[in-house]
Formats: structure tokens, sequence, C-alpha cells
């Protein structure tokens, strides 16, 4: 059975969350607090997607992620963010969440994005071809791993979705929504900026010069373009 770990310090909240999760077919690790999750992960290390509140009584969410990801490239990470407060977004995806949902928060909504993570995770439909070779890149998709010049690039389970996205159609303009429901599914509710946010974490990583983007550049008013 697929776990999902919920780090949230409310129980009721929590215990919402996890019984959804598990009329889903979900097993769910539980934790209240930041270091119990951390716990709880090394306990459970096929853990395959971790939902993190940010409001928490002993480090923030923002911390929790850093750290398992800094652990973890491969587990799929969802936060959880007031309607309120955008920049509590776009930090949870700089720091390496994958998506977020926003308080208040319908079961289906969360199950849905439980449910794409894992399918990024385990690559269902992705498969074309075992490498993909451009400029400097090669990509291996039986194994979900790219190399720049023949170093390893580390690169979360989205990150490496829009990166094959990219590889997959060289020298082609992409839409903004197109890499959305390419990437996040059709049935995606969330806004474009999580593609914004997205190119600019993966810039960081390939770029030579991540101000000055050679290999990711942006089509003005439409989308990006893949140019290695």
């Amino acid at each position: 059975m697929k776990k999902v770990l919920i780090l949230e310090d409310e129980e009721n909240i929590r215990s919402f969350v996890v019984i959804n999760l598990q009329r889903a077919g979900y097993a769910a690790i539980e934790a209240g607090a930041g270091q119990e999750a951390l716990d709880r992960l090394r306990e459970n290390p096929d853990v395959g997607v971790a939902i993190l509140d940010i409001m928490l009584p002993d480090m923030d969410g923002f911390e929790v992620c850093r750290r398992i990801r800094a652990a973890n490239k491969q587990i799929g990470i969802i936060m959880l963010t007031a309607r309120t407060q955008e920049m509590d977004k776009v930090t949870g995806l700089m720091t390496g969440a994958d998506d977020y949902v926003t308080k208040p928060f319908s079961p289906a909504e969360l199950t849905a994005r439980v449910d794409a993570l894992f399918r990024r995770i385990s690559g269902d439909g992705m498969a074309f071809q075992d490498l993909l070779q451009q400029g400097p890149f090669v990509m291996d998709t039986r194994n979900h791993t790219l190399e720049k010049a023949g170093n390893r690039v580390r690169l979360t389970q989205v990150e490496y979705a829009i990166m094959k996205l990219f590889m997959q159609n060289p020298g082609r303009a992409l839409p903004r929504e197109n890499i959305l429901s390419s990437v996040w599914g059709r049935d995606y509710e969330g806004d474009l900026k999580i593609v914004d946010v997205n190119i600019r974490r993966l810039r960081i990583k390939i770029e030579d010069d991540a101000t000055n983007p050679t290999y990711i550049t942006t089509v003005w008013g439409f989308g990006y373009k893949w140019g290695a």
C-alpha cells in the first residue's frame, strides 16, 4: 500500500485528511510536529508523498521541507498554505515542494494532488525512449536521472517532468498552460504561478547563469522554450 505522511499540528484537520486518504486506499503516517515528521520518515523510508503544514510548534513547514528534500530528491511534497498568503506558496515551492493546496480544501482536491504525484513517481505513461541527449544534457528516462556534462543534476519529480517535457520538444515554444496540464494534470485547479516558480528553481540547477538563462528561455506573453 502506498504511504503518505501527513504533518499537521491541528488534530481535527489531520484526522480529516487521514480518513480521506485511507478511503482512497493510502496508508497514512501521522505527525503533529516537524521533528516528529522527520523521525517518521526515517522509520518509513518508503513514504512516497509528504503533506506538510506550515505553522508548526517546533519548526515551520518550510524547514521541514528543506530537510526532507536534502535527504530525498524523489519523494513528492505538498504544502498546505493559507489562501491569503501568496508568498507561502512561492516559498514552499522554492524550498523544494512539488505542489501546494490552499486551506480550506476539499478531500477530492487533496487526494487528486496526491494521486498525481504518485503517478509521476511511478512514471506512468511517461516512457518514450531510454535516453534523451541534447547539448551537455543526458536524461535517462528509465532511471529518472539527468546529467549535465557528466555530472548528476538532482531534480525533484516535478522538475524532472518539466525537463522531460522540454527535452521531448526541443526548440518548440511551450505555453505555460500546456506545461501545467502536462506536468500537473488536466484536472489541476491551481494557478499558472506554480509553473513560473518551478522554472525558476530548475534554472538555478541547470543554467550556467540562472539570471541569464540560455537553455530554458522565456517567450514573453506565451511560455518557455528549450534550446540546448
